[in-house]
């Protein structure tokens, strides 16, 4: 274990990690043509939902991960080992050192920004492997759902503490925000992942937690807005650990990167 100094730690290299929520069509995946153009080099499209429409013409890198393995990989790639793991857990060691044999998965260290659309798409990915895992049967052979919810949210909730830990990158998770109407009809807005253990620890997990919502700020106008603290009016979900960010924010990322002190070296040369 190594002590950091003052110096050391304020001069090391430090990414934001936003979790950023909006219901179907508000634009979320169409953020990632809001980043600067001296980012785009650095930046990768981790394109998990195979819809980038909304990005047809950007140049901008993208990887297609296909399977629950597919994530858990990258996000291996991008952070490194947990030492804390046994040699056949994911991001051990053992783990992190097979990806990197791959060109591909040790070609992510050469991107600094990572997008990834959407953190819905893998919720429903690892679920279906989680289904699929011989922990989610019974002795007598017949699929146990609670077993297969907790092994899900054990996976989610690994993954995004192994992305929130890669400290050099940018990590922008990208997922469906949704009304939910409870048993006693009372409304809230939650995100759109598989089981609940995900979405209720992503707060504590992630350095930005934002809502991407069409708003009506008082103007009888509504625009479309990050609101990125709570409490807001409207109980969406929101956190800014930075304490930078102001309630209402532009749909601009370069603008909200910047905010939060996230640059590269060429962004500093120009």
């Amino acid at each position: 274990m190594k002590l950091f100094t003052a110096d050391e730690r304020l001069s090391e290299p430090r990414g934001p990690k936003l979790a950023i929520f909006g219901p179907s069509g508000v634009g979320k995946t169409s953020l990632l043509r809001t980043l600067d153009a001296a980012c785009l080099p650095e930046a990768a499209f981790i394109d998990i939902e195979g819809g980038d429409l909304a990005i047809a013409g950007l140049s901008v890198a993208s990887l297609r991960p296909e399977t629950w393995k597919h994530c858990i990989d990258i996000a291996a790639a991008l952070r490194g080992p947990d030492v804390s793991l046994s040699s056949a857990a994911p991001y051990s060691e053992a783990h992190c050192q097979s990806v990197i044999s791959d060109p591909v998965l040790a070609g992510l260290a050469e991107y600094r920004i990572l997008f990834v659309d959407s953190i819905t798409a893998a919720s429903r990915l690892c679920f279906r492997w989680c289904e699929q895992q011989p922990e989610a049967y019974s002795d007598r052979a017949r699929k146990d759902l609670r077993a297969v919810y907790g092994l899900h949210g054990r996976s989610m909730v690994a993954w995004l503490n192994q992305l929130q830990r890669a400290r050099p990158k940018t990590v922008i998770l990208v997922g469906i925000l949704e009304r939910v109407i409870d048993s006693f009809n009372v409304a809230s807005w939650q995100p759109q992942l598989e089981g609940l253990k995900a979405g209720r620890e992503m707060p504590g997990i992630v350095d930005e937690l934002i809502t991407y919502q069409w708003v009506d700020r008082g103007d009888g106008r509504a625009q479309r807005t990050l609101v990125c603290t709570s409490p807001n009016l409207w109980g969406f979900p929101a956190k800014d650990r930075s304490g930078l960010l102001a309630q209402f924010e532009a749909p601009n990322l370069g603008a909200l990167l910047a905010k939060l002190g996230s640059t590269t070296e060429s962004s500093k040369k120009g």
